[in-house]
């Protein structure tokens, strides 16, 4: 059983309204004559900060409803940044950002594959590979870094594209790339600048045939005839009394849990004011937990893909691609859904229905003994879990953030999709990926992730501190060599707070409150469990690093700023340089005994396989929040037993 959600923002955390949304665009076109010839690229809440959050749950005081807007005048190529009151019905700033290009929409991408596939000098270059099926046709557009731009337009607005060739209608757009054909487009025109083909150049061959489909109707019988797997008998899972959990608008409670469900353009997805009660008071644990930055290099420097560098939430937004959970089987069980307001590049609301799905899911044992005198005690996990789904043009990302009995925190991404593939010419060589099809390969890629997480441990004063095993040398008293011991080191400067794993000494980190004691005599904190981390593998002087040096280690940790929310900067569309974490870590602040940010760099290292081919089975990569200290003993000691009528019975 489903039910759709559609809250009121009746709490100054809630995302912005469809009414709002269309209340900001009235406002600046009223004001600034923002309308015909502008793309509303994207607007956002201005989060109210800690402490005027605190004053509203003290005495109900509302802070001013704002929002954060980027307008893109297309005839001058100018970007501005505006703040909009809602309250006041006013623009409190609309400023200038001279040199910087802002996100992409959606709108751009749509109306440039329309303009490309009926321009005359595209279908010109296609009809000389002899496809002449424009309806089958697929351009994809793509956003550039600077250094790899062409040095002659890059003061526009430009784009550049793939090209992709269906096998008809409904069949995968992703399973025939044409290659060495690609268009550079200034999306503020709509204006063709150049094609460049490397088949006009000679550099031509005839296109291997491959199977790159996996809808089962598209499937030659030749495949599906091999086919042996019986079917599944059926799984249902029911809870006839309801779920556990409550949610009420946006505020979601479980099993001692509690915490706001957000959602912008950019980040998509958010979680707020995440706490745990414990005895009589409900305690801080995070304030605000996201993704922040997701960067996709493809490390090949052939023509089809030397210019492939993603930054998924900063030149596009997760937001603007999730999709709606409508359709499919993505969740099972009771389940309750949000639904996500979003606009187009013309201020104008729509709904994702169903964007966020919470549900509950049984994971096993939780904790179990069996005693020879009293017998077993044994409990059953349940978690919940709050997900949604991105789709990024041929890739889809699954977020799932769970929260467990006994306090701990996962947050797991799972990759599908459908892979960048190329043709090779009749025994030319792939070094930079793997053979997939006849003549096909699929180049290595990385997908960098980073999570903003913004911990309140028992308040927001902390300090972040690295821990690391050792096994103390043998001697008089270690005569077995048994001895391990760990060492923790606050962390207290920026530069200290630049971090990278070490399997040899299982280091991780803890967010401490210093200011607070349990019952032990300790500080309670949670521990940073680190999964999914590898090295970037790129020179530090490599152009495409430098667009983001955040890549580079897999921790830092910061001072809580209220500008400080782009790790790559701000603009990383047709950007040089790394203008975020890089640069504000330059000032080595003190980051000991105050409000911290935890940036946490993870993803998959993608070394592609046949077996990814022609649709990637999911590949899954997570991290942990543990409690260290922060409880005084299992937290899940009052979990109930599962009444016996539930339990299989025995024989």
């Amino acid at each position: 059983m489903t039910h759709t959600v559609s809250p009121a923002p009746d709490h100054p955390l809630d995302p912005l309204s469809s009414d709002e949304f269309s209340s900001v665009a009235a406002i600046l076109s009223r004001e600034r004559g923002v309308g015909g010839g502008w793309r509303i690229a994207c607007i956002e809440m201005v989060e109210p900060a800690k402490a005027e959050l605190a004053e509203f749950e003290q005495s109900g005081t509302r802070p001013a409803r704002r929002a954060m807007v980027l307008c893109l005048e297309r005839a001058a190529n100018a970007t501005y940044r505006s703040v909009v009151s809602l309250t006041e019905d006013r623009v409190e700033s609309f400023d200038h950002v001279p040199g910087v290009q802002a996100n992409f929409t959606v709108d751009e991408f749509v109306e440039c594959d329309a303009m490309l596939r009926t321009h005359p000098d595209v279908v010109a270059a296609l009809a000389k590979r002899g496809i002449t099926d424009i309806d089958n046709v697929f351009m994809d557009t793509w956003t550039y870094g600077a250094a790899v731009a062409p040095p002659e337009y890059r003061d526009r607005r430009i784009g550049w594209s793939d090209t992709w060739r269906k096998n008809g209608p409904g069949a995968n757009p992703y399973a025939n790339p044409v290659s060495g054909l690609h268009c550079v487009v200034d999306l503020n025109t709509m204006e063709l600048l150049r094609i460049e083909d490397s088949f006009s150049s000679g550099g031509g061959f005839e296109p291997p045939n491959v199977m790159g489909e996996y809808v089962p109707k598209h499937i030659p019988e030749r495949i599906k005839a091999n086919w042996t797997r019986e079917p599944l008998a059926p799984l249902t899972i029911t809870q006839p009394d309801g779920p556990s959990f409550t949610l009420d608008g946006n505020l979601l409670q479980w099993q001692n849990w509690s915490l706001r469900v957000g959602f912008n353009h950019r980040e998509g997805m958010t979680l707020h004011t995440v706490g745990y009660r414990d005895g009589d008071r409900i305690r801080p644990i995070a304030h605000r937990m996201s993704f922040a930055e997701m960067m996709v290099p493809y490390r090949d420097p052939s023509e089809d893909h030397y210019r492939r560098t993603a930054f998924d939430i900063g030149e596009w937004g997760l937001g603007f691609m999730t999709v709606s959970l409508e359709l499919g089987c993505d969740c099972l069980g009771e389940i309750r859904y949000l639904d996500a307001t979003l606009h187009n590049s013309k201020g104008e609301p729509y709904t994702i229905r169903n964007a966020i799905c919470i549900h509950e899911e049984d994971n096993a044992v939780l904790w179990k003994h069996v005693d020879h005198e009293a017998g077993a005690e044994v409990r059953r996990m349940r978690r919940l879990t709050i997900s949604s789904h991105v789709t990024v043009a041929n890739y889809e990302y699954l977020v799932y953030w769970r929260l467990y009995q006994d306090g701990n925190i996962e947050c797991e991404v799972r990759a599908t999709g459908i892979m960048v593939t190329t043709p090779l010419a009749p025994g030319a060589p792939n070094p930079n990926g793997t053979l997939v099809d006849e003549r096909t390969y699929a180049p290595f890629h990385q997908h960098f992730l980073v999570a903003r997480l913004d911990m309140d441990i028992d308040g927001s004063e902390n300090t972040v501190c690295m821990t690391e095993s050792y096994a103390e040398p043998m001697g008089p008293d270690n005569p077995y060599g048994l001895s391990v011991v760990q060492r923790t080191v606050p962390l207290r400067t920026e530069s200290e707070g630049i971090q990278d794993p070490n399997y040899a000494t299982q280091r991780a980190w803890k967010v401490v409150n210093p200011n607070v004691t349990n019952s032990l005599g300790t500080h309670p904190s949670y521990k940073l469990v680190p999964g999914g981390a590898f090295p970037p593998m790129f020179d530090p002087e490599s152009p495409v690093f430098q667009r983001a040096t955040v890549i580079g280690h897999t921790l830092w940790v910061t001072p809580n700023h209220p500008d400080e929310r782009w790790p790559a900067g701000e603009f990383v569309n047709q950007s040089a340089e790394d203008l975020g974490i890089g640069t504000w870590t330059k000032a080595n602040r003190s980051i000991e005994n105050t409000d911290v940010v935890l940036w946490y760099v993870f993803g998959l290292h993608h070394m592609t396989r046949p077996e990814d081919w022609p649709i990637m089975p999911v590949d899954t990569v997570s991290f942990w929040l543990k409690p260290y200290g922060f409880f005084d003993r299992n937290p899940a000691l009052d979990v109930a037993p599962t009444p016996q009528s539930q339990c299989h019975p025995a024989g």
